[in-house]
């Protein structure tokens, strides 16, 4: 995969509030995604699935991705923003970044006022694909119902019980569930979420469906946990000239899905006319990647010799692949002087840190280590994709004997009894933003 950094956090000014975005791509065509109820542009980064998506949409566009007011980086607000507000922070978005007329893609939650703007500004709309939509809120079931099921989604949140249902989780594991949790807490605090979902309950577009005059796309999948599939056949009815497509397997959130390729196709295909055919066969997981190397190993190599050097290199490789074995990981390759190594837990992945350290030291080998957790991409043999890069970066800060990990690594292995020390923040080469690193003990 080619190198796909992570897009930079802008702020465009509603009126007196600022709406934070991110813009993806430089395709010939604008792609403005309305998010649901919890969304941080950001953070969203850390789970499975988006960042591929994204970057699968930024073949053919340029996509921008944005926070509603009240909600992730954007500022907060007293009350509950209107639908009307919401649109002036769409066309305020789209004038910051000098897009006249877009796309309008619309997950749950955003449907509704993707469909009030598409009728209120067609000059500005070129295509409204709506993923999971809604006329209403919660009208399949009784107004009791639908407090009962808002009161107790409030009462567990920051737990990651309301994301599980958006991407379909029926367990899911550890440092899966403190991801969604953590994307619930900073999607909004739990009073904000609750005030928005009983806003919503009121919302009714019925009257606005007839009056969509721009080409209309709405997908909706059986496997929808949070809007009944009834719901999105509603909705496809009642926009004149709308094309449905449903799904079998897709979760709520299928843009966080890691086989959506065939949904980003019909999105493609509707847009432009055509599809590509050509998505690479890979996986996406979640996972902790590790990357050491030998400190000053030009010098040391220098001063051995070639021989005793390859003898070193060649102890080094085996310690790293016992070790990494013993840990659960997965060794990927060597990288000449150091490994790369990936772990379905973050705290395995620490220690085998520690420990190859420990150990290399012994035979004399001085490594440094850096660690991070996010979404890579398996193909074949290899692996890639933001976090590969991070942990690069990340370990590139260690002096020797080292062992860095990001923030996200810190957070996922609370109460498995490692300890860190703070190293203070750090730019990452070729990365956005400002990352807290952590030295391991």
């Amino acid at each position: 995969m080619a190198d796909f950094a992570l897009p930079e956090t802008r702020y465009a000014l509603s009126g007196d509030i600022n709406i934070a975005y991110q813009m993806t791509g430089l395709g010939p065509l604008d792609i403005v995604i309305v998010p649901g109820a919890i969304s941080h542009v950001e953070f969203h980064h850390e789970l499975p699935g988006l960042t591929a998506f994204l970057h699968h949409l930024s073949r053919f566009a340029r996509v921008v991705t944005f926070d509603k007011r009240g909600q992730g980086l954007s500022d907060r607000v007293s009350g509950v923003p209107s639908l009307e507000e919401r649109m002036d922070d769409v066309r305020a978005i789209m004038d910051a970044v000098g897009s006249q007329r877009a796309v309008l893609l619309g997950f749950s939650e955003g449907c509704p006022m993707s469909v009030l703007f598409a009728a209120t500004y067609p000059e500005r709309v070129s295509h409204l694909v709506l993923v999971g939509g809604f006329v209403r809120a919660g009208r399949s079931v009784s107004d009791e119902a639908f407090e009962a099921f808002v009161a107790a989604t409030v009462k567990a949140w920051g737990t990651g019980l309301s994301m599980k249902r958006v991407i379909g989780t029926h367990d899911g594991n550890e440092r899966e569930i403190a991801l969604l949790g953590k994307l619930e807490r900073l999607s909004c605090s739990p009073g904000a979420f609750k005030t928005l979902m009983l806003m919503n309950r009121r919302i009714d577009v019925t009257s606005v469906l007839p009056s969509v005059r721009v080409p209309a796309l709405v997908l909706h999948s059986r496997a929808d946990a949070v809007v009944p599939i009834a719901e999105g056949r509603k909705l496809a009815a009642a926009i004149p000239g709308a094309k449905y497509i449903e799904y079998g397997n897709l979760p709520h959130g299928a843009c966080f899905a890691g086989a959506c390729e065939g949904l980003i196709g019909d999105i493609e295909e509707f847009i432009t006319g055509h599809r590509d055919a050509s998505f690479p066969e890979t996986d996406r997981v979640l996972a902790t990647v590790l990357f050491t190397d030998i400190v000053d190993s030009t010098r040391m190599a220098v001063e051995v010799g070639d021989q005793r050097w390859h003898e070193l290199l060649d102890r080094h490789d085996r310690l790293a692949k016992q070790t990494v074995e013993k840990h659960r990981g997965t060794f990927v390759k060597s990288t000449g002087d150091g490994i790369l190594a990936t772990f379905d837990g973050p705290g395995r992945a620490v220690r085998c840190a520690l420990a190859f350290g420990a150990a290399a030291q012994q035979m004399g080998l001085p490594l440094r280590a850096g660690l991070h957790t996010g979404e890579i991409e398996v193909r074949g043999q290899d692996v890639g994709g933001i976090a590969v890069h991070a942990a690069a970066r990340v370990m590139a800060q260690c002096g020797a004997n080292e062992v860095l990990v990001s923030r996200v690594v810190t957070d996922l292995v609370a109460g498995a009894g490692l300890k860190f020390t703070e190293r203070g923040t750090f730019d990452l080469k070729g990365i956005p933003g400002h990352w807290e690193l952590f030295a391991a003990q």
